[in-house]
């Protein structure tokens, strides 16, 4: 049978074609159709993602404010995500910060308020000792104090705040041999013009009053302060023996321990991470005094400054020294033991030196 409609017959003969395909195909086709539809229709829909957000924290699309990022985390290399941070995020990395800067903080609680450097230089000869009856030349004191001191007692940041200087006439043997002059680079000029030793005492008293260390009426301390030295010998032996010579009793404020430098820097040296392996029996025995520049060298200081065996400067790089200590957390307390009435084998009736017993 022929039908009339030439297009209706080619529909039906194309119907039946694909009644005659696999099924599957069928199926396949519709699936991708649909899914064509979908992707249009969402494509249309603006974007929206507030259910998404935690509470209180920023839109993603604004940028987040500098202020809410730790300082530590700033870099001008660095790019900040503008993914949202949450409460508990935010003060995790607070706490962070608050312990990098703890350990950060050298402060250790310091006892003294005020340090007194001194290195003086006192007269010698060729191929003697410190047994020899050695008379200072120059009185010079480096004032040092904390910056950074807080009402714990912490601090970190030691600083020169005043130096005294002062040149002293021996009595004893008032002729400076060369060796003397060439070592210190004091000339014999210099000593004959300069007061004797107890008036050096009383400037310097009036020196230490005025910076409210001392009671100017007793000479009694009001403040906490220490002596530091390179070494015990500038107290320990040539004060001491000035005392003697001079017929000057000790003054209150000159008395006490001593805060060894030269100890604390070699002994720091053999055991940098415990700066207390003073009574470590194992520390003792590997020990190496250091002069004043090994001691800068040690820990990493410019070289030394100035003219050695020149007492001002030999003190200025003294005091050097123990801002490096105090800024490495070190605590700094005098622990050398200065013994007033110590006498030697020239010590005669009070102030007399007995000649007889000196040997070159």
């Amino acid at each position: 049978m022929q039908l009339a409609n030439p297009g209706l017959s080619s529909f039906v003969t194309f119907f039946l074609s694909l009644i005659q395909l696999n099924w599957k195909v069928l199926l396949l086709s519709s699936f991708l159709i649909w899914s064509a539809t979908v992707f249009r229709r969402r494509a249309k829909q603006p974007k929206d993602f507030s259910p998404l957000l935690v509470e209180g924290s920023p839109s993603p699309q604004a940028a987040l404010d500098a202020s809410d990022i730790p300082p530590i985390y700033h870099h001008p290399s660095s790019q900040i995500s503008n993914r949202p941070i949450s409460k508990s995020s935010s003060q995790a990395q607070k706490d962070l910060i608050v312990k990098v800067v703890q350990k950060r903080d050298h402060r250790v609680k310091q006892p003294y308020d005020a340090f007194l450097v001194l290195d003086v230089e006192a007269t010698c000869e060729e191929g003697t000792g410190f047994e020899w009856p050695n008379e200072i030349i120059e009185w010079p004191v480096c004032l040092m104090r904390w910056k950074d001191k807080s009402d714990q007692g912490k601090a970190c940041q030691l600083e020169i705040v005043d130096e005294f200087r002062s040149f002293v006439k021996p009595t004893w043997r008032p002729q400076l041999s060369q060796f003397c002059t060439d070592l210190t680079g004091i000339t014999q000029a210099q000593v004959n013009s300069a007061p004797t030793f107890q008036k050096v005492l009383k400037m310097f008293a009036r020196f230490l009053a005025y910076h409210g260390l001392i009671d100017p009426k007793n000479g009694r301390p009001v403040q906490r302060f220490c002596w530091c030295s390179d070494g015990p010998f500038d107290v320990r032996d040539f004060v001491v023996k000035q005392c003697f010579i001079s017929k000057a009793p000790m003054p209150l404020w000159l008395k006490g321990d001593v805060l060894d430098v030269r100890r604390v820097v070699s002994v720091w040296a053999v055991a940098p991470g415990n700066p207390d392996t003073t009574t470590n029996s194992l520390a003792r025995s590997h020990i190496r005094s250091l002069n004043i520049p090994q001691q800068l060298q040690a820990l990493g200081l410019p070289a030394f400054q100035g003219r050695l065996h020149s007492g001002i400067d030999d003190t200025r790089n003294i005091a050097r020294v123990m801002t490096e200590l105090a800024r490495r957390g070190i605590r700094l307390e005098p622990k050398t033991s200065i013994n007033p009435n110590r006498r030697w084998n020239w010590m005669g009736k009070h102030g007399e030196v007995l000649e007889h017993t000196l040997m070159f």
